[in-house]
């Protein structure tokens, strides 16, 4: 698989699309289809946490199946728990031998080879997750992990712009205002307005590197 090389154009422009919006569903839906593409991966999923359960919710997701996607409740103690607990990135690259993995079956059966998983947080607070998910296996580069981590800061701070100007406890909550995150389809805009698909080579400034 070719990587593409992610730059800051990439970055400036998924940012601004995020920036254009107010709807918490319109925000993840961007956000996961643009890292989805610009890593040009299988796809993205972004989960709330919820302390209560101690379950990550799922906020919206971009190339995976509603098979996988309905595989059962995901546990933040058992799903890749290390990146949740330790509040740092974690690459898993083989899916189908790492027990850091809660689902391997449904995973294999999805054709998922290797996850990124990274957290959320604001402030000092546990938030979400956001996990990349490629269909062979993939060795995350430092390049691939700030990117995402990155996008999920932006993200993060977004979703909690919400909860606070719609006076929400938790930003749990925000995912009880939304319509069904597998389900929804803006009507105000294409499904991915304003940011690409990749960067082309043409388009990266060459270092020599």
């Amino acid at each position: 698989m070719d990587k593409p090389t992610v730059n800051y154009e990439t970055m400036i422009r998924i940012t601004k699309a995020i920036s254009m919006i107010r709807d918490p569903e319109e925000i993840v839906l961007i956000t996961v289809e643009g890292v989805t593409h610009a890593l040009n991966v299988k796809g993205c999923t972004l989960f709330l946490f919820s302390p209560k359960s101690h379950e990550l919710k799922l906020a919206g997701s971009y190339g995976l199946s509603n098979d996988y996607l309905d595989k059962g409740p995901i546990s933040a103690l058992r799903s890749i728990a290390s990146s949740l607990q330790d509040a740092q990135p974690v690459a898993i690259f083989d899916v189908a031998d790492d027990p850091r993995i809660q689902y391997p079956e449904a995973a294999i059966k999805e054709g998922i080879a290797s996850i990124l998983s990274v957290p959320i947080i604001i402030g000092e607070k546990l938030i979400g997750c956001m996990r990349v998910y490629t269909a062979e296996p993939w060795e995350f580069t430092l390049n691939d992990v700030n990117f995402v981590q990155a996008v999920a800061q932006v993200v993060g701070m977004s979703l909690e712009m919400c909860r606070v100007n719609k006076g929400l406890k938790d930003s749990i909550d925000i995912l009880k205002t939304m319509r069904d995150p597998k389900t929804f389809k803006s009507k105000r805009r294409t499904p991915y307005e304003g940011v690409p698909i990749s960067v082309g080579s043409d388009e990266v400034p060459q270092t020599g590197a």
